[in-house]
């Protein structure tokens, strides 16, 4: 049996592996997809809000070329620790279910069967989208994740939303020849929207090079054409060839209620655990990294979740 399963190779997983091996705890690491899949998956050219110190794990030191690392660069750092540290980590292996037998956790995965004293939960926010709940959303024009501007070079793309993805996204394809326009719910380019970024995206829809609609909606989604919907209720449709809804992304809460994990707040759906130990209301199962704030997903980040590692597996060797 082992000590402790870690479900999720992000950089709090890593965290969790490292700290588990200092401890002398037998632990694995189960991520479905890609060592840290969630940063394989954000778009090619994006660049952290953090510098590079603030990413660092275990205090090994992050070198990248300029302050503010870049998605490779970080693929790069996260792959090297644990090739260096010989964590033991199961890639692309999805657990499907966990059922508390006997004082220990019996995990069934899409590969194996494992027993475990302790689960530690580190599986981030990023699979599943916002969606808008709206008519065509479901055509192939219209994604929810972004990855390269080439793509949408010379075609009419519609950017949802006014987030750092959302205005990454919007310049991006505005400078590889895409014609954009920004639909946003609120009135304005959203504040925690990088700092040396902001400026950039309002001159852009100032100038006009990249047209936005504020206190607006997406109402429907065709072929050719979307509709848009003011705070007034008025409808305009534009015509279009790509929606990229960069609606923001949520924790799968399923998976935590299956698993028995309450939620202590049901609007904003913060998952119950002790911020002391990161323990949930089931004995031996841990919380960490950026799932313990629920919808809250901009309060928990890689530089100030790291700590969790440290406090769970203290717990969980001290138990």
């Amino acid at each position: 049996m082992l000590d402790v399963v870690i479900i999720g190779a992000g950089p709090i997983g890593i965290a969790c592996a490292i700290e588990a091996q200092k401890k002398n705890l037998t632990y694995i690491v189960i991520e479905k997809g890609p060592l840290v899949n969630s940063l394989y998956n954000y778009p090619t050219n994006m660049t952290f809000f953090s510098s590079s110190e603030k990413l660092e794990i275990d205090e090994i030191p992050f070198i990248s070329k300029s302050a503010k690392p870049s998605k490779a660069e970080a693929l790069e750092y996260y792959r090297r620790i644990a090739t260096s540290k010989k964590l033991d980590i199961h890639l692309f292996e999805k657990v499907n279910s966990i059922e508390n037998s006997n004082n220990s956790y019996q995990v069934n995965t899409s590969k194996n069967n494992y027993s475990a004293k302790n689960i530690v939960v580190a599986t981030g926010f990023y699979d599943i989208p916002n969606y808008m709940n709206v008519e065509g959303e479901d055509l192939p024009k219209l994604n929810h994740y972004y990855k390269d501007p080439h793509y949408y070079s010379n075609q009419d793309v519609i950017v949802v939303g006014a987030s750092n993805s959302s205005v990454d996204a919007a310049l991006e394809v505005f400078r590889k020849g895409g014609r954009v326009t920004m639909v946003v719910r609120g009135e304005n380019i959203g504040e925690r929207v990088k700092y040396w970024v902001r400026p950039d995206i309002i001159n852009r829809i100032e100038e006009g090079s990249i047209k936005a609609y504020f206190n607006s909606c997406i109402s429907e989604v065709r072929e050719n054409e979307v509709d848009i919907k003011d705070k007034d209720g008025n409808l305009k449709t534009l015509k279009n060839d790509f929606v990229l809804a960069l609606t923001g992304y949520q924790p799968d809460f399923k998976f935590l209620e299956e698993i028995g994990i309450q939620l202590q707040d049901k609007e904003k759906k913060i998952p119950q655990y002790n911020p002391q130990t990161m323990e949930t209301n089931l004995k031996g199962v841990y919380l960490a990294g950026v799932i313990c704030g629920g919808l809250e997903t901009h309060k928990w980040f890689i530089e100030n979740s790291r700590i969790h590692a440290k406090m769970i597996m203290e717990n969980i060797s001290c138990n």
